[in-house]
């Protein structure tokens, strides 16, 4: 046990160098080792106060001037952060997971609060909304990045934006484009990625679909049961001077080119002989097993037929009405089981908030400002990463997503 502890301690010590010369000066060097111990330790509530008192400093001050005043940057702390990420876990097949989780607060100082869905809450609350980008391969998983999510009234009120210390250049995002532009991001970072997964908002939204296909990616993001798709390509007339009329500038659809169908009314039309039951990775409560199915259909974009997609469904076994719906742009010959294993990723970023929130102090901050906000969560991920590196390191064993098939 003690060589193990001394391995640990050095295997902390390396990482930790990696980002020492982002601090500049030995205070806040230190301060920053002491704080990534102090969310990684036994304490109840991760703020400033309970952790000052956990690395034995008398007041908390010093903690609090590295995520208010010191001059280091958390955006080149994330990069750092991201290569580590890569020589852990990095894979050519890796699959970056989208999704947002609620800081629920008291107030309406805090940067970003107001009364928003908190999809950890289940309920509208007065929180902050952050959405992350996780990464997954069959070494593991853990945070890749992080942004605030900032609501329009926030943007349009600059009496707020400057007391929360709201850069000038930060403008109205909404949670689709934040996970675009982080997804963006680490492709330019060189993490090496072949799909990305997400729910419902994501999925829903057609500008991230279209680019995160851009980025040369496949998706396979959920989408409601009324999204309309047609399950034959219909006749398009290109713009063009129609006799008589003004010359048209647009295409449209051909006369007597049929409707749309939503996703839900395709799916029930699909005969039982079509589903097939996977398990797909040990979850935290036992295997994961559902019934998949899919079939190619062409998507909508802007009333006009779009690319032909994958429409994947997943069916509970214990109640058959339960369907989740999907839209994959990956190829044609991609199998049924590679879908399913990558829409069963998304769990992955859920595990990685209840560890973050439960290990690394991930909502426990007591800050009120856009820098202070970034450089906590930023530190959380970090040490949420080392965690993550000597989990994979002792137990030596294959990562979560491998499709397995039961009897």
């Amino acid at each position: 046990m003690a060589q193990q502890l001394d391995d640990w301690e050095a295997s902390f010590d390396a990482f930790h160098a990696r980002f020492a010369h982002l601090f500049g000066r030995r205070e806040p060097r230190e301060q920053s080792r002491k704080y990534l111990r102090g969310l990684m330790g036994r304490v109840e509530r991760k703020n400033c106060w309970q952790l000052a008192e956990a690395v034995g400093d008398a007041r908390p001050d010093s903690l609090q001037r590295m995520l208010y005043e010191c001059p280091w940057d958390e955006e080149a702390a994330r990069d750092i952060l991201q290569q580590f990420v890569v020589e852990l876990f990095g894979a050519p097949q890796g699959i970056a997971v989208v999704d947002e989780t609620g800081f629920v607060k008291k107030g309406r100082c805090s940067v970003g609060v107001q009364r928003q869905y908190s999809g950890t809450a289940g309920k509208i609350e007065n929180c902050q909304v952050g959405v992350f980008l996780s990464y997954v391969t069959p070494r593991g998983h853990t945070f890749l990045d992080r942004r605030l999510y900032l609501p329009a009234d926030w943007c349009e009120d600059r009496s707020r934006r400057q007391k929360a210390g709201v850069p000038e250049a930060v403008e109205f995002r909404t949670k689709p484009q934040l996970a675009l532009e982080m997804v963006r991001h680490a492709g330019e970072q060189g993490v090496p990625l072949r799909w990305v997964t997400g729910d419902e908002i994501y999925g829903e939204a057609g500008y991230f679909r279209q680019g995160v296909a851009a980025q040369g990616l496949w998706y396979v993001l959920a989408v409601s049961v009324s999204t309309p798709v047609w399950r034959q390509r219909p006749r398009v007339q290109e713009p063009g001077r129609d006799t008589g009329g003004r010359p048209r500038t647009r295409a449209r659809l051909a006369p007597g080119a049929g409707p749309t169908t939503s996703v839900r009314a395709v799916v029930a039309s699909w005969a039982p002989s079509r589903w097939q039951r996977w398990e797909v990775a040990a979850g935290e409560k036992g295997p994961r097993v559902y019934d998949w199915a899919a079939q190619r259909v062409v998507e909508t974009q802007a009333g006009l037929p779009g690319a032909t997609v994958w429409l994947l469904a997943r069916r509970s076994l214990n109640d058959p009405s339960e369907i989740a719906y999907y839209l994959s742009n990956a190829p044609a010959n991609t199998p049924l089981a590679k879908l399913a294993q990558v829409a069963s990723a998304r769990w992955a970023i859920e595990q990685c908030f209840e560890q973050a929130k439960g290990e690394t102090g991930l909502d426990h901050y007591q800050v009120r400002s856009w820098h202070s906000w970034h450089r906590h969560i930023t530190l959380s991920m970090m040490a949420h990463a080392w965690l993550a590196s000597v989990r994979s390191r002792s137990e030596g064993k294959r990562g979560p997503w491998t499709l397995t098939w039961p009897n």
